[in-house]
């Protein structure tokens, strides 16, 4: 197994590309993104507890969840809902009835039948793109109040028929006669009734072949974490789940009731018990007998919704909103499929570069938990001599990420990761830990199935 490298860093180092890179290679390096035209604020959100899928579908569709979190959003602002110039949600998975999820979100909240809505999909940074388009229009003077987030319903992913029974249903359908028809019942076998598992195939890489927590091995191993550093920092966001909801501060989550009258206050993930005895138990999932990567030390599978207020100064100005803080920058980044959890360091960095930040420059910091491999693997990668030289284009490595200031109060190996809606949790709640904690500057960044990264640069501000 590779050992990870010991590396110093004393010496703070900024992200910075050597001069001799060709443009086009800088370019392809440095993704996509930039900051926005003029100034673009969040001003409030609000998301659902995220509920953990329990093998059958659960009590809410993608579109309730939405709904729910948006209402008491909206109910609590000083304009009517009709003054809202757009909604972007992000959203994998949609069922059959939620075609553009946004449009039918946007409908069923009363926002009007005259405002566009629309929906976007980046895989687990659907949310963070929604955010993106959302500031882009305010930045280009399209738009000045946005209605954005990100939405999924996990445990109703779609159960699809295969090729076969697709085909048996169509020459059924086309079956004119009784005897024909008889003629087609009787072609009906077995294989036609293997159904196809969304969920599973859209966690799976359908270019390289690969399930995402087979990417987060090829991490572990590339990098030398060992299963007893993922259990620990499994342990660990859990404990901090645990103690965020202990001591309120969750507040961004508005509850939720079904119609059997049962009431979601809290993540229920949370796994209150874990431990690295506990941990220890777990049998690999993705590279069994062998592999490291278990369900817990893997991220959930959830549903939730989180959505966020953006607006330019003039709509702050003229309702008299309150600013939670500015998106200052985004960018994306992409890389090979296999090394798919890496793409925050692939996002992160350009991002760092053009400020002329170092990660200590960063006060809080919430990259999703895909997996616990995945993000040590990204804080490994930064401290490698090697990987920043060859991968990323710089000096030296860029420095040791001090994990006090990321994800204190837990991420997606505890509460969870709908993946349409992750991207908007993690800006939502770095803007409050930002003001728990009277900080300034915060960057939310998560990988991105496929072989992407996407990172977003906020910070809080007083007023607009």
């Amino acid at each position: 197994m590779a050992t990870r490298k010991k590396t110093s860093t004393k010496t703070r180092t900024t992200a910075q590309a050597p001069a001799t890179r060709s443009t086009g290679a800088r370019r392809r390096q440095d993704g996509t993104g930039g900051k926005p035209a003029r100034p673009v604020y969040i001003v409030d959100g609000s998301r659902t507890p995220f509920l953990k899928a329990r093998n059958k579908p659960g009590p809410f569709p993608a579109a309730s969840l939405a709904i729910n979190c948006g209402r008491a959003l909206l109910s609590r602002q000083a304009f009517e809902p009709a003054a809202i110039d757009e909604v972007i949600l992000g959203c994998v998975m949609p069922n059959a009835d939620e075609a553009n999820i946004a449009r039918v979100v946007a409908l069923r909240l009363g926002i009007g039948n005259d405002v566009p809505a629309w929906t976007v999909q980046r895989n687990c940074a659907s949310g963070l793109q929604a955010l993106d388009c959302a500031a882009l229009e305010i930045g280009a003077r399209r738009a000045d109040l946005i209605l954005a987030g990100g939405v999924e319903s996990m445990s109703h992913a779609p159960v699809l028929y295969n090729h076969h029974m697709v085909a048996w249903l169509g020459a059924l359908n086309a079956a004119k006669t009784l005897l024909q028809r008889l003629k087609v019942f009787a072609q009906l076998r077995p294989k036609h009734l293997k159904p196809i598992i969304g969920l599973l195939r859209g966690l799976s890489d359908p270019v390289v072949g690969l399930s995402m927590g087979q990417t987060a091995e090829n991490l572990a191993y590339r990098f030398g974490i060992t299963r007893e550093q993922m259990d620990n920092y499994a342990m660990r966001s859990h404990q901090r789940l645990a103690a965020a909801q202990d001591n309120g501060l969750l507040g961004e989550i508005e509850p939720m009731y079904d119609t059997r009258g049962n009431v979601y206050l809290h993540d229920d993930g949370l796994r209150r018990d874990s431990s690295m005895a506990n941990l220890a138990k777990l049998r690999p999932v993705f590279d069994r007998p062998f592999g490291l990567v278990t369900a817990g030390n893997s991220a959930q599978v959830t549903d939730g919704a989180a959505l966020l207020l953006l607006a330019s100064d003039k709509a702050v100005q003229e309702y008299k909103l309150p600013v939670l803080g500015q998106i200052i920058d985004t960018q994306w980044a992409a890389l090979e499929p296999a090394q798919m959890g890496l793409g925050p360091v692939h996002a992160i960095t350009p991002l760092l570069k053009r400020h002329k930040l170092a990660l200590e420059d960063i006060d809080y910091w919430e990259i999703n938990e895909a997996f616990a491999a995945q993000v040590l693997a990204c804080l490994a990668a930064w401290e490698d001599r090697d990987y920043c030289k060859q991968a990323l284009g710089l000096a030296g490595p860029l420095g040791t990420l001090d994990q006090e200031r990321l994800n204190i109060d837990g991420g997606g190996v505890s509460l969870g990761h709908p993946v349409g809606a992750s991207g908007a949790r993690i800006v939502l709640h770095l803007l409050d830990v930002l003001q728990r904690h009277q900080a300034r500057r915060g960057i939310a960044s998560l990988c991105i199935g496929g072989g992407q990264g996407g990172a977003m640069l906020i910070e809080r501000v007083g007023e607009a």
